[in-house]
């Protein structure tokens, strides 16, 4: 018999399928790529709605990326993890050498990937279109769309280990399109009244107005990093406690 694969090839082969199952599902790549784009090319493109103050397109771009991060780390995260919960998939791998610890890492290592090819799509559309982000503000950016990966992502988890998958698909379609409008694509500020403090205190309006004070003003966005490091914690431990394997 043959020596098993070490424990490092074993993650990187569960990322790479889960990253082509990501790209070549037309549904999921509607979502993560295709829409996105659409909101960035009609954002910097129209006048409304009002996006504060800043270039039109660098405000379109910057709520691009963090609706790309919505899209892939929860959306089609959970989704995906909610059907092979439901399938067993997930209880079957996680009694193979690739075990429960590879799973999540393969799966967080694929939405990354996916992530990657969004910038890439998303930044190459924006670049055509007029944006010029601040070189000082690519780092924070940066750091912005992976804290926000990981915080989409526990929340995913916890949505999905713990729903049935009918209703996954239909909360977490319903999330993404009420999430547009808290903080995505516009600005937290531009909301009225109390809702503007609700959606500065949400994971999504953190992102994004964390991805606009980096990739516009080329700021540090400290006090949105805090939110997310907040909501991530917490959507993680409650995943641990609570995420069921079958279901």
């Amino acid at each position: 018999m043959s020596a098993p694969t070490a424990a490092r090839g074993r993650v990187l082969a569960q990322a790479r399928f889960e990253s082509r199952v990501l790209l070549a599902n037309g549904e999921q790549l509607l979502v993560s790529v295709v829409l996105p784009a659409l909101a960035l090319a009609g954002l910097a493109l129209a006048s409304v709605p009002d996006l504060g103050a800043g270039r039109r397109v660098d405000l379109a771009a910057a709520g691009a990326l963090a609706l790309a991060v919505v899209s892939t780390a929860f959306t089609g995260q959970a989704i995906s993890t909610g059907f092979d919960r439901r399938s067993g998939v997930l209880r079957m791998l996680g009694t193979t050498p690739l075990g429960r610890g590879g799973l999540l890492a393969g799966k967080a290592l694929a939405v990354l990937t996916v992530l990657a090819v969004q910038v890439v799509v998303l930044g190459a559309l924006g670049l055509a279109l007029g944006w010029r982000p601040p070189a000082g503000g690519l780092l924070p950016g940066l750091v912005s769309l992976l804290l926000g990966t990981a915080t989409f992502v526990g929340l995913a988890l916890l949505l999905a280990g713990t729903v049935r998958a009918e209703a996954v698909l239909a909360i977490a379609n319903l999330a993404w399109v009420v999430l547009l409008g808290l903080g995505v694509l516009v600005p937290t500020d531009r909301l009225p009244g109390a809702l503007s403090t609700v959606a500065a205190a949400l994971p999504s309006g953190a992102l994004g107005d964390a991805t606009r004070v980096a990739l516009v003003d080329g700021g540090w966005p400290w006090g949105q990093w805090a939110v997310l490091v907040v909501w991530g914690a917490a959507a993680g431990a409650a995943a641990v406690r609570w995420f069921r394997w079958s279901g």
